[in-house]
């Protein structure tokens, strides 16, 4: 489905970010994209979602296709028709609409009007929260219930590839587990790929078929999930485990070490 092919982004045609990303996301996978602060992981979903002329960025080499339709001078609407869907870090929502008017948003560009009531009823299923305050202001919502409203604004767009760039950011544990749990609800059923960015491996490679692992705009880790889950580096850095199996402070690990055995 999506396939990212040795692409650069570069900004304001000088400052390079990314450098020879590959990457792919299968139909109806779910892949996690992990590394820290600063890694370069929101920039490769913006490139994916048409969104870095925005801020003066291009893919300046390489290709990124979604179903063989090479998209990456595509503009964001053009992208989005295809069926790709973004969810941006820290839940950006329109905060003086009530939540059912942003849930509704998120439909306005599909045709089949008449089905959209009830993909309505069906983000009301994931989210029972959402319906019990459909009608309250947006911007009273908790950080969790927010998550929740992009999760479900994303998908009344019915989309078959979603992108979340770290839906687990500033909620508590008890609400990452529980954002999520939908999230694999959604895949399961709604059979739509998934492409998340996260910082809490525990979290994503939980639901992930594979993982990718981002380092300085380069992918240094590249793996099924599975096979990660047990890589020593991602329980030292990720799991914040030795590997004796004790938990350890990111500040004791020698990072440049890890890294020139990752490279």
């Amino acid at each position: 489905m999506l396939k990212i092919r040795n692409i650069e982004v570069m900004f304001h045609r000088s400052l390079l970010i990314l450098h020879g990303i590959s990457l792919e996301v299968a139909q109806e996978q779910v892949v996690a994209l992990l590394g820290a602060n600063g890694a370069g992981k929101s920039t490769l979903l913006k490139a994916i979602g048409g969104m870095l002329p925005v801020e003066d960025g291009e893919v300046s080499s390489g290709r990124i296709l979604i179903y063989e339709d090479r998209i990456d001078k595509w503009t964001t609407e053009k992208i989005a028709r295809l069926g790709v869907s973004l969810v941006m870090e820290g839940h950006p929502i329109l905060e003086h609409l009530t939540v059912e008017e942003n849930l509704m948003i998120g439909a306005y560009n599909r045709k089949d009007t008449a089905n959209v009531k009830n993909a309505l009823e069906i983000v009301y299923g994931y989210f029972p929260v959402l319906k019990r305050l459909q009608k309250g202001t947006s911007g009273y919502l908790s950080g969790g219930e927010q998550q929740m409203l992009v999760v479900g604004r994303s998908l009344m767009a019915q989309p078959v590839l979603m992108l979340l760039d770290e839906p687990s950011l500033g909620l508590s544990p008890l609400l990452v587990k529980e954002i999520f749990s939908v999230i694999e609800d959604i895949h399961r059923e709604q059979k739509i790929a998934f492409l998340v960015v996260e910082q809490n491996a525990k979290a994503a490679l939980g639901i992930a078929d594979h993982g990718y692992v981002m380092e300085n705009g380069r992918i240094v880790l590249d793996e099924p999930a599975e096979v990660l889950k047990e890589n020593e580096d991602i329980k030292e850095f990720y799991l914040g485990l030795s590997i004796s199996g004790e938990r350890k402070s990111f500040r004791e690990v020698k990072h440049y070490k890890r890294r020139k055995r990752w490279l």
